[in-house]
């Protein structure tokens, strides 16, 4: 308790216990599922190279690099958050780990995508 100076009142500042951020959890879950659409364009550019499986990776790749990006983005501004100073009644913020792991899942998934389309297409082709 900190007294008011020039009255007989306090100020008591509660403890809040620290949170893990939203932002970092979010960008490790699209970031994981990146990576799990990524298997998908693969296998489907690989196993239906003759039978329209380009076209299937296409549609796949997009939705994997859309979730990649937003994974990234994520991650990055829940570093932001986790960073940001906060004054003793605010809430402050945890989870760097997973905002680390948020970015590089979705930058592997964004690429991995893309790779998977770059096979399918190669295969369709040969």
């Amino acid at each position: 308790m900190e007294p008011v100076p020039g009255t007989p009142f306090g100020v008591v500042h509660l403890d809040v216990p620290p949170v893990t951020s939203g932002l970092a959890i979010g960008a490790l879950v699209a970031g994981i599922a990146s990576i799990l659409v990524a298997l998908l364009v693969i296998c489907f550019g690989v196993a239906f190279a003759g039978n329209g499986g380009a076209w299937a990776s296409g549609a796949f790749t997009v939705l994997g690099v859309l979730a990649g990006v937003a994974a990234t983005v994520a991650g990055l501004l829940g570093q932001r958050q986790i960073r940001r100073p906060a004054a003793p009644p605010a809430v402050l913020f945890t989870g760097r780990g997973l905002a680390v792991a948020g970015i590089s899942c979705g930058a592997a998934g964004a690429l991995l995508s893309l790779v998977g389309l770059g096979l399918a297409l190669l295969f369709t082709i040969a």
